[in-house]
């Protein structure tokens, strides 16, 4: 896993005390709450053990082989982390309204009832489990479809006539590893190509990987085709999957990678500017990599629009501050599974879709793919065809 052997102990540690916790949680509420009987009780314990296994297992043997096999382990071991944080999710809500009962009672002077409460147990086990069923097969279906493409329009103040209708197809949080293979970025790559933009911008987050594992499965991005080109951005998985590694393969792939400076795109007078910097926490791996807005906008002309291609919506404040016209921005997966998305809101400014922050556009991507469990709710994928026009 290319990581010191204490940071490995301390990360399986976690994985194993976060698992066991949270599986042996569900069992009191589901199992031990409900009084289940023979031989369901057995089942679902030994479904519960299997699954408080299956979900660290699947995340430590993809770091460390890739094959067929491991792919498999990781799907299921995936789909059972979206499965279990929809059982917590659903259990802990339940807990409050438990609680909120219980408060009732002693507030009118009730006797506690062993049988209201095994009844309303019974109830909500039953309940969350059915929402289970039903959500985690709604979002499993909504990960595994065709991303869809969304198109936005943006009305730029400072951009050229002749550049009126400019075409940008965003990429982002793409997550190429253990569930996203070459299958789905040929198909993505052909997808592109055929509306045939002016460029093309990948925002960070594309790999799950070794350039080692995961660079023949990318193949296909040498083929994308675009007026301008493509540019690439960092974002805060490529600094966990060898990003050194990762930025010379881009290279090698025709595709420019812009680390905190900006390229011209037009002819003659009538040009924009891209610029792109490093991820927002790349400074902490060192090696010279860190997110640096003033040294991407230093000398630059202020008549000219700046597209700014930056991972993390959180950029948006020092954006603004450079009078960037438009920032695109992926990393928060518009939250992936509701209501994840509220947690979500509470670390970036804005979360999906097109806002105005002071004077300068955002368009926050909901990610081309998906991290973890194969599953998105509320939050499908997309494939972002932005329009550019004169304001």
């Amino acid at each position: 896993m290319n990581r010191p052997l204490p940071m490995i102990l301390v990360f399986l540690t976690v994985i194993a005390l976060v698992a066991t916790g949270s599986h042996y949680f569900l069992w009191t509420r589901l199992v031990r709450a409900t009084s289940l009987e023979a031989p369901w009780r057995t089942i679902a314990t030994s479904l519960l053990i299997a699954g408080a296994v299956i979900l660290p297992a699947s995340l430590i043997v993809h770091q460390l082989v890739d094959a067929p096999w491991s792919r498999a382990l990781s799907f299921v071991g995936y789909v059972w982390m979206g499965l279990a944080f929809f059982l917590l999710i659903g259990l802990g809500a339940a807990d409050l309204l438990h609680l909120g009962d219980r408060f009732l009672a002693s507030f009118r002077s009730l006797e506690p009832d062993p049988q209201r409460r095994l009844f309303l147990a019974r109830t909500f086990g039953g309940g969350v489990t059915a929402f289970t069923a039903i959500a985690g097969a709604s979002a499993l279906r909504s990960a595994l479809q065709e991303a869809r493409l969304v198109d936005v329009a943006v009305p730029l103040k400072l951009l050229p006539k002749s550049l009126n209708g400019l075409t940008i197809v965003q990429i982002s949080d793409l997550h190429v590893g253990p569930t996203i293979r070459r299958d789905v970025v040929e198909a993505l790559v052909a997808r592109v190509n055929a509306l045939k933009p002016d460029l093309v911008v990948l925002t960070g987050d594309l790999v799950d990987g070794s350039v080692a594992a995961l660079g023949p499965e990318m193949r296909a991005f040498r083929h994308l085709q675009s007026r301008y080109g493509t540019f690439f951005v960092t974002g805060n998985h490529e600094y966990y999957s060898g990003v050194d590694s990762w930025l010379a393969w881009w290279r090698e792939q025709g595709v420019t990678v812009l680390r905190n400076e900006r390229v011209v795109i037009g002819e003659g007078a009538d040009v924009i500017e891209i610029a792109g910097v490093d991820d927002w926490q790349a400074g902490r791996f060192g090696n010279g990599h860190g997110h640096d807005m003033a040294k991407a906008m230093a000398n630059r002309d202020p008549n000219r629009a700046v597209i700014l291609l930056a991972h993390q919506p959180k950029s948006i404040a020092e954006a603004a501050e450079h009078g960037v016209a438009l920032q695109l921005s992926g990393h928060t997966h518009g939250g992936q599974l509701w209501p994840f998305s509220w947690l979500v809101g509470l670390q970036q400014p804005y979360i999906a879709g097109l806002a105005k922050h002071l004077e300068t556009w955002i368009y926050v991507s909901r990610g081309t793919g998906y991290w973890g469990p194969p599953m998105r709710l509320g939050a499908p994928s997309e494939l972002t065809r932005i329009v550019l026009h004169t304001a």
